[in-house]
């Protein structure tokens, strides 16, 4: 009973016996508590006064005062401390000699005062205020996705703002375009709210409401928290909002995609648009040219008039209805006008030239288009240019002069508006083929195709004088190839080929000789394998050539060999030169062996021998045999030694 009278005497905020001792004149009034500011989950360190010495704390009582209800939690007792069951029982120590008390994992619910009770050598007391704070979580917000119109009477819901676990609780305010927002009436309504949560923080739930105009379909809002901490004042930002805007449209207009100069065959798009949200129902009319009437065409669901391919008659005005389904309100563009760039077909006359050789002749080229045309004349299987403008003269006309001849009709001022006409002239004559003979090596008993081209005016026919199966490819309107499948026969190697074109100013023949490829063997050795040579003859060149056919290939060594046949040459008549000079000085005796020596002149003391030595195959040695016909014997390779010593 003495301890809580003697608490209540020191309490700032007096007990019941406290209130009648404030009351009487003298008493000394109680100083502010001290301070202490600490961050939840922290350690709280709380002195019993600066000025006490040691030996004030042998003997001290710790209280904390919830709701001016002093509750003993700790007892030092000649510097022994000691927690009395409950709350703190576990989150209590000394420390600093017995002069601090440490507070572990400070929660929200810590923040009381906390006093402390000294006996000794007279009763003292020191009151310390515990102060916690929380900085809240990211602060989250949440738009209205319905949107918001502007003919509303009351402020609507533009967006809540949330922040989470924060002590103690956070202000917040509203930004619209980075300014802040205050109380309006009729127009901002800013709406919070909190909750305690079971660990002792807070979450904030704040709603903002406005009336919003047309101006604010662009507007950005966002919600700041401001919050204390022991380190001072601090601040986070939610993300930025845009909220939907609803409001009438008040004019509608046509946009064309893409913009510049159209073209035949560009993909247009003509939209219509609009300066309302929601935009209202589109529909886009083009002004017909005969009645001069606004007739609807047909748009996609969001009111686009697609041309895939836009062409010269989609030209024109055009114009968009806005209709508004809610208010029913109509609105009209003005007219716009496409206009698509065109070259019309290319005209080319004569359409079918023909002329005799030695002849002129002259091609005209004509379009039409709604811009500057500029023309030009290319030889086709060429791509050379050969005149610019509309007409083209060829004079002394000769059968290459027929052929292909292309006309190009361009707008310079649209980049890629061009169109182009091919016309073939024809030269009067009697067929024409590359050869008049033509030889083929070939296998017996083998099916082969024999190719014959021809070319003239008017374009020839072709026929074979062998049976087979013939098929015919049109090359250009005056050239014409035919193949023939024929076997091989001794009668086909005997007659050859003969192909005739004919038209109705003559005919040519080309002769295709057949001859047989001979096979020969090739020598073995230790280090090479059997295999075959294939001795051939190259067929004639062609000129100007046209016909086509497969060709056994020729033999790789060919070509190889006279090379070694003609150095081969060249060193034995060089050796033989050298015998011969020795011989006429007498200095080289006779005989028939393989070897024979030479005595040199006393100053030339060394001794040398020089071998001849020839790696030809075989067959090829045989070009250098003798003409009297001798040939060595199979174990000679063809080596000569001249001992040249004294």
């Amino acid at each position: 009973m003495g301890l809580s009278r003697l608490v209540c005497a020191f309490l700032l905020a007096a007990c019941c016996c406290g209130r009648h001792a404030a009351g009487v004149p003298g008493e000394v009034e109680q100083p502010e508590p001290e301070l202490v500011e600490v961050e939840v989950g922290s350690t709280a360190l709380l002195k019993c006064g600066p000025s006490h010495s040691q030996g004030n704390f042998s003997h001290v009582d710790w209280f904390s005062v919830h709701k001016e209800k002093p509750t003993l939690i700790f007892r030092v007792r000649q510097g022994q401390g000691q927690s009395e069951p409950g709350e703190y029982q576990h989150r209590l120590s000394l420390q600093d000699k017995g002069t601090t008390l440490a507070l572990t994992y400070v929660t929200p619910h810590d923040e009381r005062i906390f006093l402390c009770q000294g006996k000794r050598p007279r009763s003292q007391e020191h009151r310390i205020q515990l102060r916690v704070y929380k900085a809240p979580e990211e602060p989250s917000i949440q738009v209205n996705a319905l949107g918001i119109p502007i003919n509303s009477r009351e402020p609507e819901e533009v967006a809540t703002c949330v922040g989470r676990n924060g002590y103690p609780i956070p202000q917040v305010v509203w930004y619209k375009n980075g300014q802040p927002l205050k109380e309006e009436k009729n127009r901002v309504h800013i709406q919070s709210s909190q909750i305690v949560e079971s660990s002792g923080l807070y979450t904030l739930r704040s709603v903002l409401k406005a009336q919003l105009l047309k101006e604010d379909k662009d507007a950005q809002f966002y919600c700041e928290l401001n919050y204390r901490l022991p380190s001072g004042n601090h601040m986070k930002e939610s993300r930025e909002v845009t909220v939907p805007v609803f409001y009438p449209a008040e004019k509608v207009w046509l946009e064309v995609e893409p913009v510049g100069m159209l073209k035949e065959g560009d993909r247009v798009e003509i939209r219509c648009l609009a300066d309302g949200n929601p935009p209202p129902h589109f529909s886009i009319s083009k002004q017909n040219l005969s009645t001069k009437e606004m007739e609807e065409e047909t748009t996609d669901d969001n009111g686009v008039l697609v041309l895939a391919r836009a062409q010269k008659e989609h030209s024109g005005l055009y114009e968009c209805q806005g209709l508004d389904l809610e208010t029913m309100a109509s609105l009209l563009s003005g007219q716009q006008e496409l206009l698509v760039n065109y070259v019309s077909d290319i005209r080319v006359s004569p359409p079918a030239p023909e002329s005799e050789e030695g002849s002129s002749l002259t091609l005209t080229c004509e379009a039409e288009s709604n811009q500057a045309l500029e023309f030009q004349w290319l030889r086709e299987k060429t791509g050379q240019v050969l005149k610019k403008g509309p007409v083209l003269q060829l004079h002394n006309l000769k059968r290459e002069a027929g052929g292909g001849y292309r006309c190009v009709a361009s707008v310079p001022s649209v980049p890629g508006l061009n169109r182009t006409q091919l016309v073939n002239v024809a030269i009067f004559g009697p067929p024409w083929m590359a050869l008049k003979e033509r030889k083929m090596w070939v296998q017996e008993n083998v099916v082969l195709n024999l190719s014959c081209e021809a070319s003239g005016h008017p374009r020839p026919t072709i026929s074979w004088n062998v049976e087979g199966l013939t098929s015919e490819q049109d090359q250009d309107p005056q050239s014409i190839l035919s193949i023939l499948n024929v076997l091989v026969t001794p009668e086909l190697l005997e007659t050859g080929a003969e192909c005739v074109a004919s038209n109705s100013l003559g005919k040519n023949t080309t002769i295709i000789l057949l001859e047989l490829v001979h096979l020969t063997a090739l020598p073995t050795d230790s280090n090479s394998t059997t295999g075959l040579s294939i001795s051939t003859v190259s067929p004639h060149t062609r000129a100007n050539g046209t016909s086509t056919e497969k060709k056994l290939p020729e033999p790789e060594s060919k070509g190889v060999v006279i090379v070694a046949v003609t150095v081969c040459v060249l060193v034995l008549a060089v050796l033989g030169a050298v015998l011969y000079f020795f011989y006429k000085k007498g200095k080289l005796p006779c005989g028939r062996s393989g070897k024979q020596e030479i005595t040199l002149s006393p100053s030339r003391k060394s001794e040398f021998v020089v071998e001849v030595k020839s790696d030809k195959l075989p067959e090829e040695m045989g070009l250098l045999q003798g003409s009297n016909g001798d040939k060595r014997a199979p174990g000679d390779q063809g080596e000569k030694y001249i001992d040249l010593r004294h």
